[in-house]
C-alpha cells in the first residue's frame, strides 16, 4: 500500500447519542468515491476520546469491511496508556488495517525518554507499519525529531509520522535526519501546501471529510510539482480549513458534513454542538469553496 495523497481523519456519524453504523458506511463509500487516497478511522476527528473501547474497535472494523482494500485504512491505535495503545493495535492488525496511528501520549507529559519507550513498546508488540502522530495542541508532549529518528533507527515498522505542529521546519529537519524513504504526512491543513513543498507525502485531513474531491485534487497536483493549481485550490479551500477549527473540531465538521447530507451534527460531550456563529462561517467558507449554492 502506498501512504500518500489526502486521507481524511474521518468523523465518525453519530444519531441519539450512539454510532449511525449506516452514515459512517455511507461516508466511508462516499470519500473512496470521491477520490481519498486512504482513509483514517479512530484518530482526533473521530471522536476517539469518547468512544468506549468496543465503538472504538467497531469503528476500526466497519471502515476496514467497507473499504475492501480499496485504499490504506490508516487505524487510529493510540493511548496515554501503552497496554491499551498495544491492545488497539494488535486489533487493527487482526482487523485487516493497513498501518496504525499511534498519538503522542496525552496528558501525563512523557519525557522524549518515555516517548521513546512508550512507542518502541507498540512497535515491538505488533508487526504492522506505525505512524507516529505529533499534535502537541492536544497532547502537550511533543516528541522531537531526535527521538522520532532513534525511533525510525531502532523500528523497521514505525514507517512515517502524522505532523500536526504546523512547524515547517520540521518536515526538512526530519528529511535530513531520518532521510527521504521516512514518510511525512501532514496533520495540519493549512500549511499542507508548504508541508509537501519541504518533502511531505500528503495530509492526514480534516477538510477532507468536506472537501474530499478538492483535497484529493490539491494533493495530486503538490505530488505532480505543479504547487500553481495547488495554490488555485488553496485559495478556494483556505476560509474552510479556519472555519473547521474557530471551535474545537470535531464539532464545525459534523455540522459541515450535516449540510451535505450525510451525517448528523451531533457530538458526545464533554463537546457541544457548534455555536450559531460558528455555524455561519462554517457555510461561508463552503460557499466559498463551491461545496453549497
Amino acid at each position: 500500500m502506498s501512504f500518500r495523497g489526502s486521507i481524511p481523519a474521518l468523523i465518525t456519524p453519530m444519531k441519539n447519542g450512539k454510532l449511525d453504523e449506516t452514515a459512517f458506511r455511507k461516508f466511508v463509500e462516499w470519500q473512496i468515491g470521491e477520490g481519498s487516497h486512504g482513509v483514517v478511522p479512530m484518530g482526533t476527528t473521530g471522536e476517539s476520546p469518547t468512544v468506549s473501547p468496543a465503538e472504538h474497535k467497531r469503528i476500526v472494523e466497519i471502515a476496514i469491511e467497507t473499504v475492501k482494500g480499496r485504499v490504506p485504512v490508516i487505524a487510529g491505535t493510540g493511548s496515554n496508556n501503552t497496554d491499551e495503545a498495544i491492545e488497539y493495535t494488535r486489533h487493527a492488525k487482526e482487523a485487516g488495517a493497513d498501518a496504525a496511528l499511534v498519538v503522542v501520549p496525552y496528558y501525563n507529559k512523557p519525557t522524549q525518554d518515555g516517548l521513546y519507550a512508550h512507542f518502541r513498546a507498540v512497535a515491538k508488540a505488533v508487526d504492522i507499519p506505525i505512524f507516529v502522530y505529533n499534535v502537541p495542541g492536544r497532547t502537550v508532549a511533543s516528541i522531537s525529531v531526535e527521538t522520532l529518528d532513534r525511533l525510525v533507527k531502532d523500528c523497521a515498522n514505525i514507517v512515517g509520522v502524522k505532523d500536526a505542529t504546523a512547524d515547517l521546519t520540521r518536515p526538512s529537519r526530519q528529511r535530513h535526519a531520518s532521510g527521504e524513504a521516512f514518510i511525512q504526512l501532514s496533520g495540519e491543513d493549512g500549511t499542507a501546501l508548504a508541508f509537501n513543498a519541504h518533502g511531505g507525502a500528503g495530509c492526514i485531513s480534516v477538510t477532507a471529510n468536506v472537501a474530499p474531491r478538492l483535497c484529493s485534487q490539491f494533493q495530486e497536483a503538490t505530488l505532480a510539482g505543479d504547487y500553481a493549481a495547488a495554490l488555485k485550490i488553496q485559495d478556494r479551500l483556505m476560509p474552510l480549513h479556519t472555519a473547521l477549527f474557530v471551535e474545537t473540531s470535531p464539532s464545525p465538521v459534523k455540522y459541515a458534513v450535516s449540510l451535505l447530507g450525510l451525517c448528523e451534527p451531533d457530538v458526545r460531550l464533554p463537546l457541544i454542538a457548534a455555536s450559531e456563529a460558528c455555524r455561519t462561517q462554517v457555510r461561508a467558507a463552503m460557499v466559498h469553496a463551491g461545496l453549497l449554492n
